[in-house]
């Protein structure tokens, strides 16, 4: 695998999707500077996450 990209940044919102799963949010308000980077991501229930929480994106081409 090559890695892409990794950062790190906070969640700001869990929205609850479904009865199975939740969306991670980060939405950096500075949206407008091309160096901000933020994140939506879906994630099975049980995942003991909270606003606030830092957690570390990677991407990877497989």
């Amino acid at each position: 695998m090559t890695k892409v990209l990794e950062f790190e940044s906070a969640i700001e919102f869990i929205a609850n999707i479904n009865e199975h799963k939740d969306c991670l949010m980060s939405q950096d308000s500075n949206q407008d500077n091309p160096a901000a980077l933020w994140f939506n991501i879906d994630i099975p229930k049980g995942h003991f996450l909270k606003n606030g929480d830092r957690v570390r994106i990677t991407v990877e081409k497989l």
